[in-house]
Formats: C-alpha cells, structure tokens, sequence
C-alpha cells in the first residue's frame, strides 16, 4: 500500500475519515448508470467493471464495491460481489489524462451477472467502502445517477403491428411491408386528408395509438419551421412541438421508430401527442384533391437499422412521386446541358473555409473583406473558400428590420461596394490566388422580405404578393418566372465570379398560408433553385434554414443529383455561453435523419478565438461535414486552425473528413441527464478503416466517464484494437469488443472534449525464410499526429509479408504531417537496422524519423521530408509513403 503522497513525501495525516475518502472519490460503472443498456439475445452473461479514482492527497485503502441489482427470478434485490482485479496486472482500460484531472489511485473490480431465466429487464446500483470494517456508501448518494437498466433482447420479436402500437385507429389503412434494413419489420400507413377548400387547407389527426412497453422516447421535432431539434423523455409520450421522427426503446431492447413523411403531394405531416400517451398523425393537405397522410413504422434490434429501414423506405415513396420525375428531368438535363461546368468538388468540401457574417458583422462592404484577407494572410492562414453572407444585396426600406426588406436588384449595394460585385471578386482573386471558390448568401425567396415591389427584380419578372401565416404580405416573383429569374441571378452571379452560393431562408415557402400559394410555391422554388445551382455551380450551394418537412423528403432525400451542403442546425451564437453545448447536442442528433439525406451536414460556422472555440473544432472535424469560421480580424488561433487542417502537396489547406459523418451514439439520452455526448463518426473502408468517436461535456460540471469499444463506429468481432486519445497521444493496450477490458475512462471537465480513435491492429509474422528468426508483429497506421482526425487523411492502406520476410506498408495520405505508425515492439526495435520509409520511390532523410518509445509509435515527418527531397507530386495530392520493416 502507498504510504507516500503524490509528492513522494511521508503522509502527515494520523487521521482518515472513512466517508471524507469516499466523498472525494470518483467511481464509474459499465454498463453505465442511469442509462438503459441493450443486451443481445445471444449475449448470456453481462460483464460489470467498476473503477474507484481516490486522491493520492490520502493514503490508499483497500477498497470494496458491490453490485446492487434485482435480478434473481424473485426479483428482491441482492448483492453481487465485485472481485478487484490484482494490483499491477495489466489490465487494458486506458485512463485518458487531462490537464484537469487529479492523480489519483486506480482501483477496478469486476463480475459478471447472469441473464435472467424470465424476459424481463434488471435495474442495478452500485455500492462501495474504504475497507472491510467500514459501512457501505451508495454511489447515487453522491451523484445525481440514477439506477441503471438491463434490456434483453429476445430471439424471436413480434411481427404484429398492435404488439407495438396499442389502440390505433381503424381508420388507418396498415401494410407491411419488405424492409431494406437488416433485422427489421416495416409498416407502411396512410389516412384520408380532406381536400383544400380554396385558399384553406384540408387537415386530419388521426390517432397512431399509444406504444407498448417503453421506457424512453426521442423525437426530432420543429423548434420552429426551419429548424429541427431533439426532445427527449421518459414515461409518456409528450413532445411540446411536432415532430418528424420518433423513436420508442422498449423493455424489450427492441426500437420502435416512427416516421411522418410529407411532400410526396401538397402534404405536410408530422406526429403530436395527445396528453394521454398517443401519437397522433396531423397532416395538412394543400392540394385540391383529397390527399393521404403517410406514415412508416419500424421496430429493429437496433435504432440504426429500424432508423434505416423508415428512411430507405420514404426514399421510395419519393421517387414513386411525379412531381419528382418531372423535376429529376430537369434536373438531368442540367447536368448533362453544355453550360454546366463539371468542377473538382474537394476544394469546396475539404477546403477550409472564411465567412464574413459573425466576423465582420451586418454592415458589410469591400473594404471590410479585403482587410479580413490581408490579416488572415498576414496570420499564415491559407483559406480555400471565402463566403461573403448577408448584407452585400441591393435593398429597399433601408433602416427597418430584415424582414421588412426586399431584394431590388442582383446588383450589389453600392454604399458597400461601390464599383460592383464583379469588381470586388475580382481584387479578391487577384490578391489572393489561394481562394478558389467565392460563395455569396442569399435568401431563396431573395431577401428575408422577399422581392421589393417597386425594384428592378420586379419590374422585369412576373409577381405576385403572397400571405404569411402571420398576415404580412410578401412580393414574390411568381412560378411562371421562378426558374428564369434564378438562371438570370445566376448567371449574373457567374460573369461576376461567384462560384456558390448559400441559399437562406428557404422555410420561407412553408411559411405561407394560403393553400392555393403552398402548393404552387414549395416544390416550384426548391426545383427553380436545385436546378439552376446545378447548372451554373455544379451544386457548390449550402442549404440553409431548410429543415421544413416539405423540402427535406422532396429536395434533400432523393440520390438523382450531387449531394448538397446542408445546415444541420439552427446558427452559432457566439455571445450566449449557454448554446454552445446545446449546438452541438442538436447537431448530434440532427444527424440521426440527415446522415441518411443526400447531403453533407454543415454544422455552422464558429470562431476560433473564442471561449468555446476548441470545442466547436473539435465537434467540426468529427461531424464529416466542412468547416468554416468567421473570426474577428486578428483574433485567431492558428494552433487550433492547424489541429483541423494540414496542407496538400500543392500548397492548399484541407480539412480532415472522416468518410462516414458524425452523429449521437446515446439517442435516448437527454441533455438534462448529466451524461457525456458521443458522436460517432468512421474513416476508411472495411477492416482498415478507423472509428471516431468525439466526446463533449455538454453538463455544467465535470463529467466521468467509461467509453466502451463497442460505442465506435465501425468496430468490429474479432478483430484487435488500440485506442487513442488526441489531446494526450495516449494509447490503449490491444483489446476486442468481447475483451472485459475493453474500456476507456475519461474525465471531462466544463467546456471540455476529447476525440477517441479506434484503429484496426494488423497482425503479422516476420522473418520467416531466408533462415531468419521469426518474430510477431502488431501494426496500426494512426494518420496524420496532432490533427484531430488525422485517421481521415489516410486514403488507402495496404500491407502485406513479401517473399523475403519483410513487411511492406503502403499508406497513401492526401496532405502532409507527420504521420503516425504503431508497431508492437518498437520498445526493442533498431530503427535504422530494419525500418526503411520511402516517398514516390525515394528514401527519406533519417531526421525526419523519431521514436515515441512511451507510446510505441513511429513518427514520420512527411512534410519536413517532402520539403527537404524537393519532391514534386505532379497533378495528385496524394502522397504514397512505403514502410518496410524486417
């Protein structure tokens, strides 16, 4: 036992209260309190591991934890012992450091608990003391977790729907049908709509019933008409907006999940409680003719696949749509017309981005971005794509909120930019070589207030004034002129060397009230401006406050066009401390619908000087989607900058994508709850790919943690990982998803984050011919070191034992860095006797090789090699390095 403090000196305290030690204690469970866990049919035994964290300021103690749980067949609660595991074995979990977490004694102690004979679920505490002779402490007397929660799944689910859904109304027409998704059944449901009478909607709520069994519920539901959000709850069902989608985990492990499709016709349908625990079907039909709700039910083993199997399912109800074959005609045409212009689209997905709105404010001219350019020039940062938002356009009723203001002309202001918007793209472009694409915002209907009535826009295309829900009246260019109006807005924007666009503002159709203005204006601006994006900007558009139903199952769902930038949330406030942890929560579970939409997520802009600044990059670089900032002139982090981004061979600045986006790990988890947020995202391709997984504080004290491996993305049975954490490069022993030990603990303080990152152990034998002693190798390829997805930029690995005995690795990354290699036994290993590194053929000076020995990984420095060898890629970014190792 220690004797000595954490400064190596004697203990001077005669005197230990046994419940002042557990007070300061920290202890941590997987399965996780005040969660529900999942257990699989197959899956008979559930593995407990406890951690107990106690200062070194007290001398250690012999520590005891138990587990509380009712999971005999009588049901009374009982103790399970946990046995500590021996000191000084290794052991595997990884305790992440952070500069904020204490040093303090590790005790872990495990057991395994039993699948209970009867399908029934199992609720479960924990217990814990100093030692023997003292009286037990329950942990949730010093935290505010509740108990946790067992679910076992069965063999053989129910394929009635009324297992599911109780009381649903016999109105609803109910079929099955064939699902898409892995280990799921599929409803498909409509109800009647009554017609619209003129200029008011036909409306219907029917009653979907009430879900069986279910202990927690997560719905995406519209904040307000632009935007989605999560809403989270326990017990009965009730969500305070409408909702889209929602999901259901039963006592039975399984997922009930629930989709309101809209926009197949003039139709716009979601879900809303009705006090007494039913999900109502609320549909509003625009068209003329009597209309149908439609609604898809799905119950899966998992959320991901009954997830699945709704969205695979609307994909087709979508493409079954006429409106929607007329549009994909179009839409074809524009692709294959001669005026569109076939583009390189990495510049503006993987470039990092600059935009005006936040940094430079609402008063914008050209003096303000020039000035910007210079100083982000100045600083060393190479942007590749420029953004200039709102407040360029040319507008009437100067003085009065936004939306009272109309667009006049395509013309930009001349207060701002005095010789016109070509002008300024122009010096832009001159002075700055290194930004390729020039994006500018506007609303889709022009400008928060529309069309001025009385500008050049609508003198020269046909208007109409239309009526909002809240009975202001718009001036809109009218349908017969929607698409020729975006060609000439376009074009103009073309000749003027605009290249994107970011289109605000696009709620704005499903804002109208009249019926006879819906079903004309919906579908025809958002066909009107995909089409015309295709044509002069090969879809380098962002689609911004779009999330109405309407507009996501008929514009963003259907895979007949180049996917789209997509904002998956309402904006980054950087002035209200209190909504950035919950941006990112949204973000998070935005994310669950939109990964499966035909678009990459953006998750908004940030500032990188900024008390939250690490944080929003942190949640950037694992959401898959682009990154943009709008700092203030001279106020940036260029550590940070270079965390999210590495430079190509070519001199530009790319972000670091992983190929499969980001989204919630813990759907059921409220923000409430006190619990850590886990995005997961995965890079690569099948059995060489890495998961990601970024993990966010977003509670208002600090938060401890286990990460299990099975939360990753990607993982797979059978196959050995290590894990490592960003921002300490420290590494897991090697571990599988059945291993007990297959755990990281984190602490994360108030504002903090961590990004874990799984990577596949390739295992080889070498040495073996040529009368060479064999020897076991362990081999990882860990990307690019010190960028916080650096796994994304590894673009294909191969590795293989050659005829000699020799291991050949072949990485090819798309930047430059210092590229990571974890090998087994580098502890031992003689570097410059048998590890060779090449670069396009060519052998790499020896100083830009070192030894992590700590950390067991090679450190290539791929740019500092690149530099010195005055190597020359020629037309490709991608940079193959060849790692022999004998």
């Amino acid at each position: 036992m220690v004797t000595c403090d954490v400064y190596g000196k004697p203990f001077q305290l005669t005197f230990i209260r046994p419940g002042q030690m557990m007070l300061f204690s920290n202890v941590m469970c997987d399965p996780a309190l005040g969660q529900a866990t999942v257990v699989p049919s197959h899956q008979q035994i559930v593995n407990f591991t406890v951690l107990i964290e106690s200062s070194k300021t007290f001398p250690e103690q012999d520590w005891e934890a138990a587990l509380w749980h009712n999971g005999n067949e009588d049901r009374e609660w009982c103790a399970l012992p946990l046995e500590e595991l021996p000191s000084g074995r290794v052991i595997g979990p990884l305790a992440v450091s952070s500069k904020d977490r204490p040093n303090v004694y590790r005790r872990y102690f495990t057991n395994g608990l039993q699948r209970p004979k009867v399908q029934d679920s199992i609720q479960f505490t924990l217990k814990f003391r100093t030692s023997a002779s003292q009286s037990w402490k329950w942990v949730n007397d010093q935290s505010t977790l509740k108990d946790g929660e067992l679910y076992f799944q069965s063999q053989n689910p129910s394929q009635e729907l009324g297992d599911y859904l109780k009381d649903y109304s016999s109105s609803l027409t109910v079929r099955s049908v064939p699902s898409e998704a892995i280990d799921t059944q599929l409803w498909f449901i409509t109800t009647p709509v009554q017609a619209a009478q003129e200029k008011v909607s036909g409306y219907c709520n029917v009653s979907l019933g009430t879900p069986r069994i279910f202990t927690r519920w997560f719905s995406l539901v519209r904040i307000w008409r632009p935007w989605l959000a999560p809403r989270h709850g326990q017990g009965i069902f009730s969500p305070t907006e409408d909702a889209v989608l929602c999901s259901f985990l039963r006592w039975d492990g399984l997922h009930l999940v629930l989709l309101a499709v809209s926009g197949v016709d003039d139709d716009l349908t979601v879900f809303k409680p009705d006090g007494h625990g039913n999900v109502v079907i609320s549909s509003r039909n625009d068209s003329t003719e009597k209309g149908l709700a439609r609604v898809l039910v799905a119950v899966g083993k998992t959320f991901g696949s009954a997830n699945a199997a709704v969205m695979y399912h609307a994909r087709k109800l979508i493409n079954g749509d006429e409106s929607n074959s007329t549009r994909e005609k179009a839409e074809t045409e524009a692709l294959t017309d001669g005026e569109v212009r076939v583009d390189w689209m990495e510049n503006w997905s993987d470039g990092l981005t600059y935009c005006t709105w936040n940094g430079l404010g609402q008063n914008l001219n050209e003096q303000k971005i020039y000035n910007a350019l210079d100083e982000l020039k100045d600083s060393g940062i190479n942007i590749t794509n420029l953004i200039i938002d709102d407040n360029w356009q040319s507008l009437d009723n100067y003085g009065q909120i936004q939306t009272r203001r109309g667009m006049t002309d395509f013309e930009a202001n001349k207060e701002g930019f005095p010789q016109g918007l070509q002008h300024t793209v122009t010096q832009i472009r001159k002075k700055h070589p290194n930004i390729q694409h020039v994006a500018v915002w506007h609303a889709l209907l022009g400008y928060w207030g529309a069309i001025s009535p009385t500008g050049n826009i609508a003198k020269t295309y046909k208007t109409k004034e239309v009526r909002k829900q809240d009975d202001y009246i718009l001036t809109v260019v009218d349908v017969v002129d929607v698409q020729r109006m975006y060609n000439d807005f376009y074009g103009f924007l073309s000749n003027a060397g605009i290249d994107s666009v970011k289109t605000d503002a696009q709620f704005m159709v499903d804002a109208f009230d009249d019926a006879d203005d819906r079903r004309r204006y919906i579908k025809a601006y958002q066909d009107a401006w995909l089409i015309s994006s295709l044509r002069f900007f090969s879809t380098k558009a962002i689609s911004s406050m779009s999330q109405a139903p309407q507009i996501i199952f008929h514009s963003q769902l259907p895979t007949d066009k180049p996917r789209l930038m997509l904002r998956n949330s309402d904006d980054f406030f950087p002035g209200i401390p209190t909504s950035h942890p919950w941006h990112i929560f949204v973000n998070a579970h935005n994310a669950l619908l939109n990964s499966h939409l035909n678009i990459l997520p953006d998750w908004d802009m940030f500032q990188t000087f900024h008390p939250y600044s690490s944080y929003h990059a942190a949640a950037r670089c694992v959401s898959g989607g682009p990154i943009y900032f709008t700092d203030e002139p001279g106020k940036h982090d260029v550590d940070l900058i270079a965390q999210m981004t590495a430079r190509t061979t070519t001199g530009k600045t790319v972000i670091l994508r992983p190929s499969v986006v980001g989204k919630t790990t813990g759907m059921y988890t409220a923000y409430e709850e006190e619990r850590l947020l886990k995005v997961g995202a995965f890079s690569g391709s099948k059995r060489t790919g890495t998961g990601i997984l970024g993990v966010f504080n977003v509670s208002a004290r600090i938060l401890s943690e286990f990460v299990n491996l099975n939360e990753f993305p990607g993982v797979e049975i059978n196959q050995e990982y290590i894990v490592r954490g960003h921002t300490t490069g420290e590494i897991s022993e090697a571990v599988k998803l059945d291993d007990k030990n297959a755990l990281v603990s984190l602490e994360v303080a108030v504002k903090g984050w961590e990004i874990l990152s799984a990577y596949p152990l390739h295992s080889f034998t070498l040495g073996r011919h040529q009368g060479l002693e064999s020897s076991k190798l362990k081999v990882a390829v860990l990307g690019l070191l010190g960028k916080m997805t650096g796994a994304a930029a590894v673009l294909n690995l191969e590795t293989g034992v050659e005829e000699n005995g020799r291991l050949r690795i072949v990485s090819t990354i798309k930047a430059l860095g210092v590229l990571g290699i974890y090998l087994s036994d580098l502890a031992t290993r003689s570097i410059e006797d048998t590890i060779l590194i090449t670069i396009l053929g060519r052998v790499i000076p020896p100083q830009t090789v070192s030894v992590n020995p700590a950390r067991l990984v090679l450190q290539v420095d791929i740019e500092h090699a690149w530099n010195e060898m005055r190597l020359d890629g020629g037309w490709s970014n991608e940079i193959p390095v060849q790692i022999f190792i004998s």
